[in-house]
Formats: C-alpha cells, sequence, structure tokens
C-alpha cells in the first residue's frame, strides 16, 4: 500500500480540549462520527507535541518531565522511553489505516510519518533522542511497549523503516534481554519482546515468551481476573499489561505457528480471550451513568488506560455479545469526556502530567513520571477500525450503570468458572 509523507499542519494543545465537545460530526454522518472525531482530536492533543519534538530530536529538550514526589532514585531517563513506547503503541492501530484525503487522514499520515522519524532518532547514536535501551529494569517495560507498536501496525511502522534502523532496533530489543523480569506481569513485557523477534523473522527465545502466558494462567484467581504476581491486588493491571499483552502473545504465537509445550497456542488464545471478554464485563459495569470509574489500586494516573481491554477487543471484534458496540462506544466516549475534560491533565506545552481527572501529582507512586501516564493511550485502540466500521456507525446504547439508574432493565451479573 502506498504511503504519502505529509508534514506541517495544525498544532495542538491544552488549548483545544474546549474545543473538543464541538468536534460533531458533519452533516449525514453516521451515529458514531461526533465520538470518533472527539476521540481523534484528543488522541492527536496528546500525540503530537510527543511526535513533533522527537521527529526533529527535540524531545528531551522540550518535555515537561515530572517526577513522582516519592521517586525511587532511578535514572530519569526512562522518562522518554516510556512517553515515547507507550504512546506509539496506543497510536499504532490508528497508524495502521490506509491514507485518505480527509482532515483525521492527513492528519494520521502526518503524525505517522513524524512517528516514524522518532522511531529512527530513538536507536540512532548520532540523535538527542537516543533513548535509554540499558541500564535500569524499567527499560525491559517500554521496550516492550515498541513492540506493542510494531507487532500491532507492521505494515504502517515497520516496513518503512530504513535497514540500518530495523538492525538498530532488533539489536536494542535483544540487548533488552539482559535485564531479569520481576515474578510479576513483567514476564509479559519479556513475552512481548520475543512475540516482535519471532514475527520479524529473527531468534527468538521460545522460554521467555512462554513463560509469560504459562505464569498467567496459574496466577487465574477465577471470574475474569487474574493476579499479578503471588499476591492478589484489585487495581487495574488486568487492563494496563496482563489481558491485551497475554492476548498479543498468544495471537503471534498462533499467527507464527509457536510452539508451546503439553498444550496448543489455538486453545490457550481461546481461552485467554474468553477469559479477557468476562473481565471486560466487569469494566463495563464499573462505568458510573456520567463516565466516572473507581479510582482503584495502584497506578490510578495512568487514566483512561483501565479500559485498555474493551478498546483492544472492540478492535480485534472480539466484544461479547453481552457488549454491544454501540453501548462500549458510548461508555467509553464518556469515560474518555470524563478523565480528559481538565485542562491541567496538559502543561502549557501540551506533554500530559501526572494525576488522574487533572493533575494531581500525589497520586503518582515511587515509578511513575510523566513519561509514564502515556499508556493512556492504550484506551485508543478503537481508532484502529475505520470511520465506517459497525463500532462507529451502530447506535449509541447505554451502558449497564446508566440503564441501572435510569430505571431500565439491565442484565444479571454472575460468576463465571472458566
Amino acid at each position: 500500500m502506498k504511503r504519502r509523507t505529509i508534514l506541517g499542519g495544525l498544532a495542538f494543545g491544552p488549548a483545544m480540549l474546549s474545543s473538543l465537545p464541538a468536534l460533531g460530526a458533519p452533516a449525514g454522518a453516521a451515529p458514531g462520527g461526533a465520538a470518533r472525531a472527539y476521540m481523534v482530536g484528543l488522541l492527536t492533543s496528546i500525540a503530537e507535541p510527543v511526535f513533533s519534538a522527537m521527529a526533529r530530536g527535540q524531545l528531551k529538550q522540550r518535555f515537561d518531565l515530572e517526577l513522582s514526589p516519592t521517586w525511587d532514585g532511578r535514572p530519569p531517563d526512562v522518562a522518554y522511553l516510556e512517553c515515547f513506547g507507550r504512546l506509539l503503541s496506543g497510536c499504532a492501530p490508528w497508524f495502521a489505516l490506509p491514507d485518505d484525503d480527509s482532515a483525521e487522514g492527513k492528519t494520521r499520515a502526518r503524525l505517522r510519518m513524524l512517528a516514524l522519524q522518532s522511531l529512527a532518532n530513538a536507536v540512532d547514536p548520532a540523535s538527542p533522542d537516543l533513548l535509554l535501551w540499558s541500564g535500569p529494569p524499567q527499560v525491559l517495560v517500554d521496550s516492550a511497549y515498541i513492540s506493542s507498536a510494531l507487532l500491532r501496525a507492521p505494515a504502517a511502522l515497520w516496513e518503512p523503516l530504513d535497514a540500518t534502523t530495523r538492525r538498530r532496533l532488533v539489536d536494542a530489543i535483544k540487548g533488552v534481554r539482559a535485564i531479569e523480569p520481576a515474578h510479576t506481569n513483567w514476564l509479559l513485557f519479556a513475552a512481548m519482546n520475543e512475540a516482535f523477534l519471532l514475527s520479524v523473522g529473527e531468534a527468538y527465545d521460545p522460554l521467555r515468551m512462554n513463560t509469560g502466558v504459562r505464569k498467567m494462567r496459574e496466577w487465574y484467581v477465577g471470574d475474569g481476573w487474574i493476579k499479578d504476581g503471588d499476591t492478589f491486588h484489585f487495581d487495574y493491571y488486568n487492563s494496563y499489561v496482563i489481558y491485551p499483552m497475554l492476548v498479543t502473545v498468544l495471537q503471534t504465537m498462533v499467527k507464527f505457528k509457536a510452539g508451546y509445550w503439553n498444550a496448543k497456542p489455538e486453545e490457550l488464545l481461546a481461552q485467554a480471550t474468553k477469559r479477557m471478554q468476562r473481565y471486560g464485563e466487569h469494566l463495563e459495569r464499573f462505568i458510573s451513568p456520567s463516565g466516572s470509574y473507581p479510582p482503584i489500586g495502584r497506578s490510578i494516573t495512568y487514566r483512561t488506560a483501565a479500559f485498555q481491554p474493551l478498546a483492544f477487543m472492540a478492535w480485534h471484534k472480539l466484544l461479547p455479545a453481552s457488549l454491544p458496540e454501540g453501548q462500549v462506544r458510548a461508555a467509553l466516549e464518556a469515560v474518555h469526556r470524563a478523565i480528559w475534560s481538565d485542562p491541567s491533565n496538559f502543561t502549557a506545552k501540551g506533554f500530559l502530567t501526572i494525576g488522574f481527572a487533572g493533575h494531581h501529582p500525589a497520586l503518582a507512586d515511587w515509578y511513575s513520571d510523566s513519561g509514564s501516564m502515556y499508556i493512556a493511550a492504550e484506551s485508543f485502540l478503537t481508532l484502529g477500525l475505520a470511520p465506517g466500521d459497525s463500532y462507529w456507525t451502530a447506535p449509541a446504547r447505554d451502558w449497564t450503570q446508566k440503564k441501572a439508574f435510569s430505571h431500565q432493565d439491565f442484565p444479571k451479573d454472575y460468576h463465571v468458572d472458566y
């Protein structure tokens, strides 16, 4: 597919937020047109400052670095890898759409070209924005988000790269193997990197890949929930990391016919998908009539990344019958409006701040910095569905709590045994 380079265009920042609710669909547009316009505008406002700066080798110079008040002393340079990797992973499905001459299409193509140049700078020893690829364990975490992006959009983000950049990326990902993953969700970061290497025909380590899958199965506690290590945590790590990366690794294993001792990857994928669907039912029921949701557990400053599984399933056409597309779309739009309406989510230059529904640095965990916040881009995966897709054209429906608190009938909820 031929892609055009489109540079220049509009700049976005916190001042744009006041206009986002007015970004309605054009006359005669599909029912979800206004929702899509809102989501495109919001993701653009998040992505523009990062890709624009990094494509010019100026991210480290321009980025508004904010550290947790309880920062653990790790090198602050990890923030730039976090920022870029997490953002790229969330944007990847959108970037994978074909070019078109619409306003959205031109914005998408421009940002994609900036992201490609940023990828080259990320591994170029001569670039001021060469990212940190060794040292602190956090590097393992966020290298996996770059692997995620390349797995999600190979034709848009991997194939256009020159041979030197490809080789540098592969070498960087392989070099991260020197970091031992924690016995937690971190096993999936190691697995994601190996899945990427498998996908591009490089030698991969089956042990690092399959161990992540094996432990997530062992840590399954029931009713759609997976422990993060040996202890159950009531938080959103099933959303931030576990289900999206587990299913992605298994999808890659199935696609490239990787082996798994004493089990079939196809059957493991079906099981993980079914469990993710159940977890998604819980997530949807967490959303209040106004779009608010429980600020529970670690890393609540990751904001809307808490709903990544719903967006992931919608993008992959994996939503269960209990979660109609129009219902999920309406619920996710409400969540994003509830979180992102406060301009203090952004700095004056348009970079993300630490916070929840606004700037709340006291909520930061000891490992959090403003680069960490870009994992919120993972809630925009539905933009990988074309504007004419049924997800965007289906009539909007009230979600569960909205039905429950407006005296409508809504389905009961029961524990499952799979």
